[in-house]
């Protein structure tokens, strides 16, 4: 029996399971997903739930129930290439002949002192329950701080003003205007949507350091003190530590090399998926879930004998929310606010919800 062993059951890491068990897997293949939760987690949302905007169990989405899918959780501590084997906290380590390595993102500190410790995340299920506990206990008035004028920075400052609009909110960014990426006007139209709702918006600003309760802004000619009851760290992403410490070869961001089969070239058997590949695209959900159908058809078609096929991934925009009304999105080149995005990103998330149903 041949083992598929999928590390990460997120976008990619589904989505590459979905299409093999779709597209006619072999009698001598055996599917085993590991992943330390017994559900997905919904990542595009976790700002949400950190804003105390929805309940932790409308994030989840169950894992396909087929008698060709094996379910191990565990935590994974270290993958092994040359062994083929992965290895679990406190349990036996798992061997595979075929390897999908799809355990997502963690926060990029950038090497600052005190981030990891007060800066507070949403990059994963857990760490978005502790974040949501300290947010929501912040007495009526508190200030609240989120570093980083991104998506998931926009996103958490909006859904939070909704959900806590007692709370003084502030954004503090590097760059000179949130949503640096998109274009001018789109960003524009965010910034009004917070001026309108009270959410202060901080330019240039170079964090230094973090402590219990301040933001330390390195300025041109002295330090500024800036109060923080709870700092929401959301200032860049990079992959987890166990691909961090795999010895293959990465790009800049310390994402892992693949070919043009998604595969590590000194381990063909093996397939990076998601935030954690070196791919042409910004990371995302979208993305991690196209290159895992991608994965699976280069999968079949080898097990089939047949040479793979592969055309150019298609990614259809990118979507926002500022709260329950209002977004902004960018379909192809074009960008979209108001209403009509949001009322998208719905949609979409419906679908995820209810995918394998």
């Amino acid at each position: 029996m041949k083992r598929f062993v999928v590390c990460g059951g997120g976008y990619g890491g589904l989505a590459l399971i979905e299409r093999l068990l779709g597209g006619g897997l072999p009698a001598d293949v055996e599917i085993v997903l590991i992943d330390r939760m017994p559900y997905q987690g919904l990542k595009t949302e976790y700002y949400a739930l950190a804003a105390g905007a929805v309940s932790d169990i409308d994030i989840r989405v169950a894992f396909p129930k087929d008698p060709r899918v094996h379910i191990r959780y565990g935590d994974i501590t270290r993958i092994d290439l040359e062994a083929k084997l992965v290895y679990l906290h406190e349990d036996e380590p798992l061997s595979y002949d075929q390897l999908a390595i799809a355990l997502g993102c963690t926060d990029r500190y950038h090497g600052i002192p005190g981030t990891e410790q007060y800066g507070n995340s949403i990059q994963s299920l857990s760490s978005t329950r502790k974040t949501y506990q300290l947010l929501n206990d912040v007495k009526p008035y508190g200030q609240i701080s989120i570093v980083g004028g991104g998506l998931s920075g926009v996103e958490m400052a909006a859904e939070l003003r909704e959900s806590r609009p007692d709370l003084n909110i502030r954004i503090l960014d590097r760059g000179s205007r949130v949503l640096s990426p998109f274009p001018e006007k789109l960003s524009q139209f965010v910034s009004g949507w917070f001026t309108e709702h009270d959410v202060e918006l901080r330019s240039f600003i170079n964090v230094t350091r973090l402590d219990q309760g301040v933001i330390y802004n390195q300025r041109e000619h002295d330090v500024e003190e800036i109060e923080s009851a709870v700092t929401v760290w959301t200032a860049g992403i990079q992959p987890v530590q166990v691909v961090q410490n795999l010895h293959v070869q990465k790009d800049p961001q310390g994402r892992v090399k693949i070919n043009e089969y998604h595969q590590i070239p000194e381990y063909p058997e093996v397939y990076v998926v998601g935030d954690c590949a070196s791919l042409p695209y910004s990371p995302s959900a979208q993305a991690a879930g196209a290159q895992g159908e991608q994965i699976a058809d280069v999968v079949l078609a080898l097990w089939k004998g047949e040479a793979p096929r592969l055309g150019r991934i298609k990614l259809k925009g990118v979507l926002g929310s500022l709260g329950k009304k209002s977004g902004f999105g960018m379909l192809g080149k074009r960008p979209m606010v108001g209403y009509v995005p949001r009322a998208i990103k719905s949609g979409v998330l419906w679908i995820s919800k209810h995918h394998f149903g």
